[in-house]
């Protein structure tokens, strides 16, 4: 099918969510803020070969796309409200391919009540399947999550396990061997389809002090916070929460520790907030039936530390890896 087809059939229902969408049949979409609200905006692009293997099933790559914006807006405690689309499309992508992909946008627009606003896709043969997506939420004003209120004295908590997705890649990659089918199986699905924590990060708010999600790791995005903050974020290596199919890697190859403190896409929060609010937090974490772990503390000083369990720098561990100048 040709563009304007593939506008009529596949992407205008996407877009009949909201009325300012026109149907896609103006240049662009028309989108109030709720009263005592502002806007937060998110980008994220994702290129074959890099965030995802050329076999992913079209579906869950753009599920993934999708979420992994909205994981954004969960870290800054909005609520999400809809997004705009880009599509740099390859010359390998048949009807069937892209019907799928926008079938998985509509299954999680379902499940996260939100819409597509508009958008652009092009075809470029000679170049890499891209993908963009800009998420639009809202927060009330003044209220946002961000990096830089970490105070010294302040806990560090994370939700959810860590290290899942980084295995993950592993085990689609074959690198990863002696693993149970189920196992190996649960890796898998953690790389390919992340859990926006969206609940989580809107009740975070006027508790936490800072915030983010862990994307690039979990030392680089502690590094994140602990710069933006002023201070210094210490980790305890045996607190920090794994599933019971990355604690049977670990098990056999004690040198994936390190994957799983350096690996990114994790899609997980890792925030900050003063002592006294912990109780709050273990019972909203139920409210969110999404397990919440402390797992360090900040302190006076600069830079990230990993430490074990008598207190003492596991300094060969990695230190996360890095997107271009991305933070």
């Amino acid at each position: 099918m040709d563009e304007f087809e593939r506008i009529d059939r596949l992407i205008a229902p996407l877009a009949s969510g909201h009325p300012g969408t026109y149907g896609l049949a103006n240049d662009g979409a028309v989108f109030a803020c709720s009263a005592g609200n502002e806007l937060v905006l998110t980008k994220d692009m994702m290129a074959e070969g890099v965030h995802f293997l050329p076999d992913d099933p079209p579906d869950l790559v753009a599920r993934k796309l999708l979420r992994t914006n909205l994981s954004d807006l969960a870290a800054m405690g909005a609520a999400a409200r809809g997004y705009l689309l880009g599509l740099a499309l390859d010359a390998n992508r048949d009807d069937t391919w892209i019907a799928s992909f926008f079938s998985g946008l509509a299954q999680d627009q379902e499940i996260f009540g939100i819409t597509l606003l508009g958008g652009d896709t092009i075809l470029s043969e000679r170049g890499v399947l891209t993908l963009s997506l800009t998420a639009i939420g809202e927060v009330a004003a003044g209220r946002a999550l961000t990096r830089s209120g970490a105070q010294a004295g302040d806990i560090v908590a994370v939700s959810g396990t860590i290290g899942d997705s980084a295995l993950g890649l592993m085990v689609l990659q074959e690198k990863l061997a002696a693993l149970g089918p189920q196992s190996a199986a649960f890796l898998g699905d953690r790389y390919r389809l992340p859990q926006p924590r969206l609940a989580l990060g809107a009740a975070l708010i006027g508790l936490a002090r800072a915030a983010l999600d862990v994307s690039d790791g979990l030392l680089a995005d502690a590094g994140h916070i602990a710069r933006r903050s002023g201070l210094r974020v210490e980790l305890d290596w045996p607190q920090v929460p794994l599933s019971a199919a990355a604690r049977e890697a670990v098990d056999a190859r004690p040198d994936l520790r390190g994957n799983i403190v350096a690996g990114g896409d994790d899609y997980e929060l890792l925030f900050t907030l003063p002592e006294a609010h912990w109780p709050d937090i273990e019972r909203l974490a139920l409210v969110c039936d999404t397990p919440v772990t402390r797992i360090g503390r900040c302190v006076a000083g600069e830079g990230v530390a990993l430490l074990d369990a008598g207190g003492a720098e596991l300094a060969t561990f990695m230190r996360g890896w890095r997107h271009g100048s991305r933070e």
